[in-house]
C-alpha cells in the first residue's frame, strides 16, 4: 500500500471508529445493571419481613430481574427512630435508584420529602389517596403509584368482629402509633359508625413506646367490658408477641389487622397478605425500570382479605365464634 493511501484509510478508520463509540458506550450503559431501593417497616431480624423482601425477589426473578446479574438492591428496615429513619431514606436517596420501593406511611413520608424525581412503587399504604401521597387511584400523577393496603371503611368490621367474638364488649380502645401509622383518623369513623344505640364507648389511644403500650393496654382492661381494636402500625407488628402477650395478660378479647397476630395467640384478625402485595408490586418495579411512567400506573387496592380465628384464645377468654363466622373464616386455629 502507498503511504497516502495508508494515511487516507487510517484517517477513515478513525473517523468510524470515534462514530461508532458512542453507540458503543450506550449498548455498555444499556446493559448496566438497574437499581432499586427498598424501606420495609420490618425488623430485619422478623420472620414476615423477610418473607416480603423474599416475595419481592421472587417477583422481580419471574420477570427476568436478578439481584447481583442485572439488578442491584439495596435494602433499609424498620426503625421506630426518626432520625434513623431520615438517615436511612437519605442513604438510598443518594445511591440514585432507579426505583424506590417503600412500605409504611412513615417511610413514605420521609421520602416524598427527600426526593420528587424518583419513581417510587408503594406497598400496603392505607388509602393513599386520602394520606396525600396520591391524586386519585386511577390517574395518581407525580411520581408514585403501587399498591394499597386497608380501607377505611375497614373499621367497621373490625368493629363488627370484635361484636361477634365478644358480645358484652362495650368499652373499645383503638391503639397505635401515630410515628409509624400516621392514619388513625381515618379509621375512627366506620369504627364509631357501630356504635349502637351509645352502648359502646370508643376511646382512641396513641403508644409511642412498649411502656405506653403496656399502660394503655392496663388502663383498656379497667374499663367496664373492655376490649381492644390493633390498627394497622409497623410499630405494632414488629411486636407481635409482645401486644399478644399483654392482651392474654390482661384477659383481653382483642381484633387485630394482620394475620400473624392470630396465628401467635391473638384471637382474631382480619386483614390483607402483605407478602402478596409485595410479590406483585415486582410488576410495577419492572414496568418502570422498563421506561413506563408511574403517573401512569393506577393505584391498585386489594380485594381479597384473610380472616383467621384463634379458638384456642376464644376458649381462654371464656368466648365461644359463632358458627356462621367460623363458616366465613379462611384459617381457624384450634
Amino acid at each position: 500500500m502507498r503511504r497516502r493511501d495508508f494515511i487516507v484509510a487510517s484517517g477513515f478508520g478513525t473517523i468510524f471508529a470515534a462514530l461508532a463509540l458512542p453507540q458503543r458506550l450506550h449498548a455498555q450503559a444499556s446493559t448496566q445493571p438497574k437499581r432499586i431501593g427498598v424501606l420495609i417497616a420490618r425488623a430485619q431480624s422478623d420472620p414476615e419481613g423477610e418473607k416480603q423482601a423474599a416475595a419481592l425477589q421472587h417477583g422481580l426473578e419471574a420477570l427476568g430481574w436478578s439481584r447481583g446479574r442485572n439488578l442491584n438492591v439495596d435494602i433499609r428496615w424498620q426503625t421506630t427512630d426518626p432520625v434513623k429513619r431520615e438517615a436511612f431514606v437519605k442513604e438510598l436517596v443518594e445511591l440514585n435508584p432507579d426505583v424506590l420501593v417503600v412500605n409504611s406511611s412513615a417511610y413514605l413520608l420521609s421520602v416524598k420529602q427527600a426526593t420528587s424525581r424518583i419513581p417510587i412503587v408503594f406497598v400496603a399504604i392505607a388509602d393513599p389517596v386520602a394520606q396525600g401521597f396520591v391524586q386519585s387511584l386511577a390517574r395518581p400523577g407525580g411520581t408514585m403509584t403501587g399498591f394499597g393496603a386497608e380501607e377505611p371503611s375497614l373499621g367497621s368490621k373490625w368493629m363488627e368482629l370484635l361484636k361477634e367474638m365478644a358480645p358484652d364488649v362495650r368499652s373499645v380502645t383503638v391503639v397505635s402509633n401515630p410515628d409509624t401509622a400516621p392514619f388513625p383518623h381515618m379509621f375512627l369513623p366506620s369504627i364509631q359508625a357501630v356504635q349502637s344505640s351509645g352502648t359502646l364507648e370508643v376511646t382512641e389511644t396513641s403508644v409511642r413506646s412498649e411502656a405506653e403500650l403496656e399502660g394503655t393496654i392496663a388502663g383498656a382492661a379497667l374499663r367496664p367490658s373492655p376490649g381492644l381494636i390493633f390498627l394497622p402500625d409497623s410499630f405494632l407488628a414488629s411486636r407481635i408477641d409482645k401486644v399478644v402477650g399483654l392482651a392474654a395478660r390482661h384477659k383481653l378479647p382483642a381484633v387485630y389487622s394482620i394475620a400473624a397476630f392470630a396465628r401467635a395467640g391473638g384471637l382474631v384478625s382480619l386483614g390483607i397478605e402483605r407478602a402478596d402485595l409485595f410479590q406483585r408490586a415486582a410488576t410495577y418495579v419492572d414496568r418502570i425500570l422498563r421506561g413506563e411512567n408511574p403517573s401512569n400506573l393506577a393505584v391498585q387496592m386489594p380485594s381479597k382479605f384473610e380472616l383467621v380465628v384463634n379458638l384456642k384464645t376464644a376458649r381462654s377468654l371464656g368466648l365461644t365464634a359463632p358458627p356462621a363466622l367460623l363458616a366465613r373464616a379462611d384459617e381457624v386455629i384450634e
